[in-house]
């Protein structure tokens, strides 16, 4: 192993400048979560209510919430 690979995985690197700053607000995707939370009638706990709090669509590809099945 070299050392350019080794500071590769080091995350060792020249310095590019600052990347710009995008200020997120959560109270806005919370809220929306809130309501959809609301209109499909889940309580917290359930599984389905986990699904649509702690489900990141960036990582598992899903395209949304599906609904309860009963």
């Amino acid at each position: 192993m070299d050392i350019a690979r080794l500071k590769q995985l080091a995350g060792v690197n020249e310095f590019k400048g600052y990347k710009e700053y995008v200020p997120e607000n959560p109270s806005i995707t919370a809220s929306a979560l809130r309501k959809k939370e609301k209109d499909l009638g889940l309580k917290p706990g359930d599984p389905e209510w986990f699904k649509l709090w702690f489900s990141r669509p960036f990582m598992t590809g899903n395209l949304g919430f599906r609904g309860r099945q009963k």
